[in-house]
């Protein structure tokens, strides 16, 4: 063959071979095909940090295949060229198959573009350059520098941390801003106040006021509703002010996450996932960058569109400064390839994310929006306080006939004039709280990783995803509690409450606020008073550090606080960007790291794992007078009744009790824990049926069999709702067993489809077999040939205490080798 062009996935091989004719064979390595080596034959170490970091990498047991594929084609091809992605990671594979493949990366053809059109991939063929090794040593300072603080914090961790799994240069820092963010909403003292709003009739229409001024308290609330009974109130002032409401820039990799996040829902790793299929089928540009910047073309290309769907005056050619210093100008933002495509897709979730790229992009390159904003001053003969109206009305809607607010629109006033009389028809003074600080959706982690420089477009949905798999936080599921909220009105009640929705604590302003009204009113001097009742502290959607995410960051800012410093992160990040420009020297960065954080290491063997875990004595069970602990355990907090020491009667324990911390929990709470297994009736077969409350939430047992009641609670599930889970279970395991030959080996339904188990290994059904026809024999076949199960890194260990001592033993070794 004439040419060989090597890319990154499969789907970007297919669009690309399209373009270039029959003179190209384009293949795809399917991502990175090495990775750093685990171990090296002879016991040396796979990154040599007193050899000038020297790396060992080895080639990724899944990739062999791919591997050998494509070193047959290179030696057939008469010219290689390297079509990896443009940012670092598709540098440090190019890098890579140059490595592995016999090529010179100083002399093979590496090829960029920002898009996968016809155009853009020709114009690259006719600019070939070299493998940029300033790109290559910024990634691997960086992959280095996270296997590095992995391989020797992360066992410092298991050791050290009750539950702990692994501390990571970036995801501790993330985990840590989650955490300070749970302790200022822990901390927040909240306050009360009484905002007042009106309906006044003004020629047939409604108009809708509020005061300004907050009550504090009750009494003056009353007294303010009662000076208003008989008064007179009149139009005072008319002001309005014009108003113009700019677009934002074209799409970033952040604030694409962000937009998707809080317009769509998405994750930040589902719109990543989304982005990278619509670019491989060349719709929009490349996923992963900081620029904000539009090409020229694409300019012009926006500009027609607009005209031509819009009108002319709806077009403002309009170019955006990048304001991180880090930035590549060179790229550009996330945009369409295409302006006038609508539909790019038949994929819903992917569409959905292209309309919001292209409505984006088109609305970056229209005419300001034009507003005009009245505000209508009502006097009230009895007080000297003021009601104000507030109204907003598009004069021009302008970029936001394609990419709108996503807050509904403000009141439309009735037209009124100065000196109007109006009459009050109804005014309510409703208690109303004080916001504490929002958990982070995972937009807003984004933004906030992005503000202290931490991370790159590249990392962010990676970051968020790795804490939640290591169970440091999680995404939150409560809708919140109820409380009492205190309403005084008179007149008629007033028409829509949704004008106090933004300002109840737990809800975000766009969501109806969910309240239940008591029937019960009482009336005093004219003013009824009844009570409402509305969820407050909803954490649904939004990340929730664990209570091991607590223990591990007070555990690294206690003893390992460059990992967890935000500054210190950010320069680390800054240094790589310094490597890339080739202004800084991968090792010399490295060695500056690498050297404090050692020693930080080798002192870690003086701290107790006592002095890390967290533990309160709650109180003394009055039954039997043994002590009761709150206390971090394996699986997080726990309750534990009698002391460890006592060797006699051992202790017995009891999970946490649900949105409970081991600094709040109760003795009544902790009593009421201990009251679990529950005994809450029988089957028809006369099998006793056990609620409790476990490591995954609350289920019960019925023999061996357990089964989750999530959302019920252990302590209230009655038998019928017990016997209910049951059968439902009972149906879906016959359904899940389509075969049990009684020796362990079985033919069940997972998943991913059908498969052979012999409890240790399982073995995939081909999808031409029908699973009912397997039979002992081709089962037992089946299982020899599957591959052994594959040990999870944090999976569960079965060694020794004698096999944990010599496993540290090891871990000191190494780090001693390192500082010869």
């Amino acid at each position: 063959m004439k040419n060989l062009v090597i890319v990154e996935s499969p789907a970007k091989a297919k669009t690309i071979e399209k373009y270039l004719g029959s003179d190209f064979k384009v293949l795809s390595s399917v991502g990175h095909i090495r990775s750093i080596a685990k171990k090296v034959k002879g016991g040396g170490e796979p990154i040599e940090v007193n050899n000038g970091f020297k790396t060992t990498y080895e080639i990724d047991s899944e990739k062999k295949k791919t591997v050998a594929e494509l070193k047959k084609a290179v030696k057939s091809a008469e010219t290689v060229w390297l079509a990896t992605d443009e940012d670092r990671e598709g540098e440090a594979i190019a890098w890579h198959l140059c490595e592995v493949l016999g090529l010179d990366p100083a002399n093979t053809n590496r090829i960029v573009f920002h898009e996968i059109t016809k155009d853009a991939i020709t114009e690259a063929i006719k600019k070939p350059r070299t493998v940029d090794m300033s790109l290559v040593q910024a990634q691997q300072a960086r992959q280095i520098l996270d296997r590095i603080v992995g391989f020797e914090l992360s066992p410092v961790v298991w050791q050290k941390v009750p539950g702990g799994k692994s501390a990571g240069r970036v995801q501790s820092p993330a985990v840590r801003l989650l955490v300070e963010r749970e302790r200022e909403i822990d901390a927040f003292a909240g306050s009360a106040q009484f905002k007042v709003m009106a309906e006044f009739s003004a020629g047939g229409n409604t108009l809708k006021a509020e005061l300004p001024k907050r009550f504090d308290t009750e009494p003056e609330a009353q007294s303010f509703l009662e000076s208003l009974i008989g008064a007179s109130f009149t139009i005072n002032d008319i002001t309005t002010s014009p108003s113009v409401r700019n677009p934002g820039a074209p799409f970033t990799t952040s604030t694409l996450q962000q937009d998707a996040n809080s317009r769509l829902g998405f994750s930040a790793r589902s719109t990543m996932s989304s982005a990278q299929k619509l670019y491989q089928e060349g719709k929009i540009t490349y996923m992963r960058t900081d620029s904000v910047t539009l090409s020229g073309q694409a300019i012009a290309a926006a500009a027609d569109y607009i005209k031509s769907a819009y009108g002319p005056e709806y077009s403002q050619v309009r170019t955006f400064k990048t304001k991180s210093a880090s930035a590549q100008e060179a790229h550009e933002a996330i945009r369409p390839t295409n302006m006038a495509l609508e539909h790019a897709t038949s994929n819903e979730y992917d569409q959905k994310l292209y309309n919001l790229i292209r409505s984006r992009t088109l609305a970056s390159q229209m005419a300001p929006a034009k507003l005009e904003k009245t505000v209508i001053t009502i006097t009230v003969s009895t007080t000297k306080e003021q009601f104000e109206a507030k109204g907003e009305v598009i004069i021009f809607d302008g970029f936001m006939k394609v990419y709108g607010g996503s807050k509904k629109d403000t009141e439309i006033l009735p037209a009124v004039h100065q000196g109007d009389t109006l009459d009050l028809a109804s005014a309510q003074a409703r208690q109303v709280f004080a916001r504490p600080p929002a958990r982070y959706s995972e937009g807003a982690l984004v933004k906030k990783l992005e503000d202290l420089g931490i991370g790159r477009p590249s990392t962010y949905a990676t970051i968020i995803n790795t804490v939640q798999v290591r169970g440091y936080a999680e995404k939150g599921e409560d809708e919140g509690t109820p409380r009492d909220v205190i309403v005084l009105s008179i007149g008629e009640n007033i028409s829509d409450n949704s004008t106090f929705e933004a300002k109840s604590v737990e809800q975000p302003e766009t969501e109806p606020r969910r309240e239940t009204v008591s029937d019960v009113e009482i009336e005093r001097n004219g003013v009824r008073r009844k009570i409402i009742q509305e969820k407050t502290g909803s954490d649904r959607g939004k990340l929730v550090p664990t209570p091991g995410g607590e223990v591990l960051t007070d555990f690294l800012t206690n003893n390992f606080t460059q990992v967890v410093d935000y500054d210190f992160t950010a320069h680390v990040e800054q240094e790589f960007d310094l490597i890339a420009d080739g202004k800084l020297a991968r090792n010399d960065m490295l060695q500056e790291f690498y050297t404090p954080f050692h020693e930080l290491i080798e002192k870690s063997g003086d701290i107790k794992r006592s002095d890390v875990a967290q533990a309160r004595e709650v109180g003394i069970d009055p039954k039997s007078g043994k002590p009761i602990l709150a206390r971090f355990g394996r699986f997080g907090p726990m309750l534990q009744l009698g002391a460890t020491e006592d060797k006699d009667d051992k202790p017995q324990f009891a999970p946490m009790p649900a949105g409970k911390k081991i600094e709040t929990v109760t003795l009544d709470e902790a009593l009421h824990a201990f009251q679990l297994p529950r005994l809450v009736g029988q089957t028809a077969d006369g099998v006793a049926i056990k609620a409790n409350v476990g490591r995954f939430g609350p289920y019960i047992q019925v023999d061996k069999l357990f089964i989750s009641i999530k959302p019920l609670d252990p302590h209230t599930i009655t038998l019928d709702e017990a016997l209910e889970l049951y059968a439902t279970k009972l149906k879906s395991e016959a359904e899940k067993n389509i075969a049990d030959f009684g020796d362990g080996l079985k033919v069940l339904n997972g998943r991913f489809g059908p498969y052979v188990t012999d409890g240790a290994k399982n073995a995939k059904i081909p999808k031409d077999t029908d699973p009912k026809s397997i039979t002992h024999d081709l089962a037992k076949e089946m299982i020899a040939a599957a591959p052994a199960a594959k040990k999870g890194r944090f999976g569960r260990k079965t060694t020794t205490k004698k096999a944990a001592t010599r496993k540290k033993t090891v871990i000191k070794k190494r780090i001693v080798k390192k500082t010869k």
